[in-house]
């Protein structure tokens, strides 16, 4: 069982930059990926970006690339996403996820097993 508990979240202004953690209790093997994800009010939830644990390879959404970065520390077990020039449409509910046998495509919900509570970030305009 993994629990993830993300944070970092809260209100910027468009065009500046917030740092989201998400930590993971609970054993993380090299198999894994772990991605984030983020709901608008409204919206259905999308894929944002994923890291495979071992090896750090990365994956993007198309309309982050270049401002977004994800990231891992295996000694914490935590993973982050490096948020710049945000914009307000980037609002939503942030929440980290699991996918235990880095089953593909990322950007596929079912493939994470485990979620976080998701964390806040507002993009003021």
């Amino acid at each position: 069982q993994v629990q993830l508990v993300e944070s970092g979240g809260g209100l910027v202004q468009a065009g500046g930059s917030l740092r989201l953690s998400c930590a993971a209790s609970g054993r993380i093997f090299s198999s894994y990926a772990m991605g984030w994800f983020r709901q608008a009010p409204g919206k259905e939830r999308e894929f944002v970006a994923a890291i495979r644990w071992s090896g750090g390879a990365t994956y993007y959404v198309e309309s982050v690339k270049g401002r977004f970065t994800i990231s891992r520390d295996t000694a914490k077990s935590t993973i982050y996403l490096q948020m710049n020039s945000l914009k307000p449409v980037a609002a939503a509910v942030y929440y980290c996820a699991a996918n235990p046998g880095s089953t593909r495509p990322f950007w596929m919900e079912r493939q994470y097993r485990y979620w976080g509570q998701g964390t806040q970030v507002t993009v003021s305009s």
